[in-house]
Parts: structure tokens; sequence; C-alpha cells
């Protein structure tokens, strides 16, 4: 398991976290900010909002591991 999804399209069986392009481009927004004069101390902290579940089938059926019980919940499977 990994928290990030690219390892899963290359064959871990489950991934679990954030989006990352989506946090990237949250963080060009605040370069943005701070580049047209904002006091970097005064930027509030903002969290993830959005986590992606991806499940690889083939990993989990090359080791003979049912993953039906999530499929329903899974952002993205790959096949």
């Amino acid at each position: 398991m990994s928290p990030t999804h690219r390892l899963a399209r290359d064959g871990l069986l489950i991934s679990y976290g954030y989006d990352d392009v989506g946090t990237w481009r949250q963080v060009g927004s605040y370069v943005d900010r701070i580049f047209k004069g904002t006091n970097p101390a005064a930027l509030p902290v903002e969290q993830v909002d959005r986590f992606q579940l991806n499940i690889n089938q083939k990993t989990a059926r090359a080791i003979g591991i049912d993953t039906s019980s999530l499929l329903s919940r899974a952002d993205e499977v790959i096949e």
C-alpha cells in the first residue's frame, strides 16, 4: 500500500492518498499570492480535501486477494 496512485498503476496492490495534482495546483496558488505581495504568515493553512483509492486488479488476482468489497469505493480500478 502506498499514498501515491502512480505506484498502483505500476503494479502495487492498493494506493490511498491525496490527489497530488490538485495539491500542486494549490501550491501554485500560494506562490502566486506571495509573488503578488501577500505576507506568507497571513496565508491560511489548508488541508487536503480529496483522497483517492486506487486498486490494481491484476495484482490482486496474482496474489489471490478478493477486492470485490472495495471496488464500489475505488476512484480507479486498474486492470
